[in-house]
């Protein structure tokens, strides 16, 4: 029970620092209109008015222009992407080689082989001395 309190109150001391930093990361200020949110962390700033009781904040136009950029950004990867799949469809580019089989069914035959003679050699050591016939003495 002891350590549970102990635990419990260790618990305590390290979250609400976290807490504290997090509540400190947004910086209102009052304007003629509404607010001004800054991101103390980031620096990127919010207008925000208030709505029906709740605060509601827009993006700024920087912070607009760089989200279009990515948008736009990941549209043309996303295309470039499809094209590429498009093109690489063809029944002849999922099949390997015959060069390419043959090269691949080489390295399944050496590691079938070099298993097998592991296995051979683990039971040989598994196998007692009595097991293995005595030499003919004449």
């Amino acid at each position: 029970m002891r350590h549970l309190l102990v635990a419990a109150a260790l618990f305590g001391t390290l979250t609400v620092p976290a807490l504290a930093q997090e509540t400190e990361r947004y910086r209102l200020e009052r304007t003629d209109t509404g607010f001004v949110r800054m991101d103390t962390s980031t620096g990127q700033m919010s207008v925000c008015e208030e709505r029906s009781g709740q605060l509601v904040c827009r993006t700024s136009t920087d912070e607009r222009a760089a989200y279009e950029e990515r948008i736009d950004d990941l549209e043309r990867r996303v295309e470039a992407l499809e094209r590429q799949a498009g093109a690489s469809n063809d029944a002849t580019d999922a099949l390997p080689s015959e060069e390419e089989f043959e090269r691949s069914l080489g390295y399944m035959k050496r590691f079938f082989q070099n298993f097998f003679d592991i296995v051979e050699d683990w039971e040989r050591g598994l196998r007692s001395p009595q097991d293995e016939p005595a030499p003919d003495r004449t």
